[in-house]
């Protein structure tokens, strides 16, 4: 996302990383630039903020808290090096814990949305809503209220008749693809189209955006 701030998938969910030694200012300038260019992606959202060896002043854990929520964004915990961080997270209500001491090395970079995929085997029934920074391929249908937002591309083996939302972190070449695609509303990046006509039951599409646009083609034809 920027120098300042990346966000990763893990066992808890999104996990928000805060750089931990620049400047404070520049840091929640930053922090309200992205909540706010890839506000579809991150409304609603809860995580675990990242904050490194900064120690952050009770003050300070309150503007970001504000900030997130102006944002429609919750932490639930706060992962922190320094006891200063992570007593003024519990004074806050939150979950606070130590970061490791030896962290692992950092992987090679990946361009937006070719990092971590996640793999879901079920149904996302209405008012569920699964969120992740890469890839989502899901094993099931998606049911009428349901949503899938990526940072990068969405596969669906399966009916997709919820929200879909694929590079909502801006990545404009993502695709959404599907056995049966007859979602009410799908958008790629800041792209929306409103349900696609024609085709049928295992009928495989593709969606992507061609010439500004989403354009939605049978797969047979996309392969090609």
């Amino acid at each position: 996302m920027s120098e300042l701030i990346s966000i990763k998938g893990g066992r808890d969910g999104l996990r928000l990383r805060l750089d931990g030694g620049a400047e404070w200012p520049a840091l929640v300038a930053t922090l309200e630039q992205q909540l706010r260019e890839n506000q579809s992606f991150f409304a609603g959202a809860r995580l675990t903020l990242d904050i490194g060896e900064r120690a952050l002043s009770g003050d300070q854990l309150k503007e970001l808290l504000q900030l997130m929520q102006q944002h429609g964004v919750a932490a639930e915990a706060i992962d922190a090096s320094a006891r200063e961080s992570r007593n003024a997270a519990r004074a806050a209500g939150l979950t606070a814990r130590p970061l490791p001491r030896y962290p692992e090395p950092a992987a090679a970079p990946a361009a937006a949305g070719e990092g971590d995929a996640l793999l879901v085997v079920r149904t996302v029934r209405s008012g569920q809503v699964v969120r992740h920074h890469g890839h989502i391929t899901l094993i099931g249908d998606v049911n009428p209220g349901g949503e899938l937002i990526a940072g990068g591309s969405v596969v669906v083996w399966g009916r997709l008749r919820g929200l879909v939302h694929a590079g909502a972190l801006g990545n404009v070449e993502s695709l959404v693809c599907a056995i049966e695609l007859r979602t009410n509303q799908l958008r790629i990046a800041d792209q929306i189209a409103t349900a696609p006509q024609g085709g049928g039951p295992l009928n495989p599409e593709v969606a992507r955006i061609e010439g500004g646009r989403i354009v939605v083609e049978p797969w047979e034809a996309f392969k090609r």
